[in-house]
């Protein structure tokens, strides 16, 4: 992840850094063939917008690599789960990996197959494993032995059998941000893989249990392969130990986690991961297993952007701030991770530009959205915040009272409206006063 400040893709007119669906004509950045500046006088800001074309592009790129390869891949959708989003996904025959029950009610509206959902998460309660259960999902990604016990108790009092990999924490290091990497042993995640041996061993004794998996998942913007090959060598070992103990599964479950371009990164593309995977599978003996990937934001990252408008332009002995109608409320990633994204003008100006801070008016100094970049505005001028499709809109809360954002899929040259604005009878909805 890019260090705030940084300058390095310089804000080009001519390449927006995020995908190739959005791009300057005429003057003007489009979302394929809607124009942004029109988009956002429309409907207002802030808004996110999505590119349906740039999240088929991502899927194929998935599809392209997997050739005639066994592979499941389930879209992980605590990256971006609107429903339009899902939709896409689902007629494209992605599966999904959720993380609650809420998640499995968005995929169940969707009208996806229940049947290529793993359900992952350190904190299943019963009524979610209750709900995943009646719907049939594929498996349950189990992190912990309670839990696994607490899953073998309820598919027993519903008569039903749950399918389940076990999540192994490989204690690998994903080389990323500390608050997205998830495969080493100070995480919460997973069950350490030397306490895995016998946590299969129990499994295959418990009652309403079927093992069928393993799984890991070593974290998130990851932009090398060298993790991915070190989590998958672990799982292979561990694979052997379970065939030694009488212990078969069906299949290995890698996670997901490729990044994508905030600014100056080089994404891996998943053919150049999944040509190494296949290799190693087929060196080792496993390339009958069926293999599961998790890819999140990858597939919807850069499929996405967020619309905001200046309110105000304040120059300072220190800084100068651009002040937007969107805040960290809106996009949480740099204030929760001090993250990249960045920033285009939505109509460039030949004006005399100058270094801002690109702030909202949320009531915190945590409250920023990019620094130091270099922009030539006025007031009243849309900036478009690239690199949104992924963990914006999710993260997205009301802090200060303020209503979430709408949603828009650009499908060509038309736009529809995927989510309306909240309103403030939105917020206060369930709200009462005293007697």
């Amino acid at each position: 992840m890019t260090a705030p400040g940084s300058n390095a893709s310089a804000n080009a007119l001519t390449t927006p850094a995020g995908s190739p669906f959005f791009s300057y004509r005429k003057g003007t950045l489009y979302a394929e063939g809607v124009s942004l500046a029109e988009l956002g006088r429309a409907l207002g800001t802030p808004l996110y917008v999505y590119s349906k074309a740039a999240l088929a592009a991502a899927w194929s790129s998935y599809q392209e690599a997997i050739g005639a390869h066994r592979v499941l891949v389930c879209y992980g959708m605590k990256a971006n789960s609107n429903l339009a989003v899902l939709k896409e996904f689902a007629r494209l025959g992605s599966g999904f990996d959720i993380v609650s029950g809420g998640e499995l009610a968005r995929v169940l509206a969707a009208g996806a197959d229940p049947a290529k959902v793993v359900f992952s998460g350190v904190g299943k309660q019963a009524w979610e494993m209750r709900a995943a259960l009646e719907a049939g999902v594929k498996c349950f990604n189990v992190e912990s032995v309670p839990e696994l016990k607490r899953l073998s108790q309820v598919a027993c009092e519903m008569s039903k059998t749950a399918a389940v990999s076990l999540r192994v924490n490989p204690d690998v290091d994903a080389q990323t941000h500390p608050y997205i990497s998830t495969g080493l042993k100070e995480n919460k995640f997973g069950i350490a893989i030397e306490e895995a041996p016998a946590a299969y061993q129990l499994a295959a004794s418990l009652p309403g249990i079927s093992v069928v998996g393993v799984d890991c998942h070593i974290g998130s913007q990851i932009t090398e392969v060298a993790p991915y090959l070190d989590a998958l060598d672990k799982l292979l070992k561990l694979i052997d130990q379970l065939t030694e103990l009488g212990i078969t599964l069906k299949h290995l479950d890698l996670g997901g986690g490729l990044g994508i371009r905030y600014d100056d990164e080089t994404p891996l593309a998943p053919k150049v991961l999944l040509d190494k995977v296949f290799a190693q599978l087929k060196a080792r003996g496993y390339d009958e297993l069926e293999l599961v990937l998790e890819p999140g934001r990858s597939l919807v990252g850069n499929a996405g952007v967020l619309l905001t408008t200046v309110q105000y332009l304040k120059h300072a002995d220190a800084r100068n701030f651009a002040i937007v109608d969107a805040a960290m409320n809106d996009l949480m990633r740099p204030a929760l991770y001090e993250a990249w994204h960045g920033v285009l003008p939505v109509t460039p100006r030949s004006d005399s530009s100058a270094l801002y801070d690109v702030v909202g008016p949320v009531c915190e100094s945590a409250d920023w959205l990019a620094r130091a970049r270099q922009l030539a505005l006025h007031e009243g001028d849309i900036l478009a915040i690239e690199s949104a499709g992924a963990y914006g809109f999710v993260m997205a809360g009301n802090y200060n009272s303020r209503p979430r954002a709408a949603e828009v899929m650009v499908d060509g040259d038309k736009y529809y409206v995927v989510r309306q604005r909240e309103t403030f009878a939105d917020l206060i909805r369930g709200e009462s006063f005293l007697p």
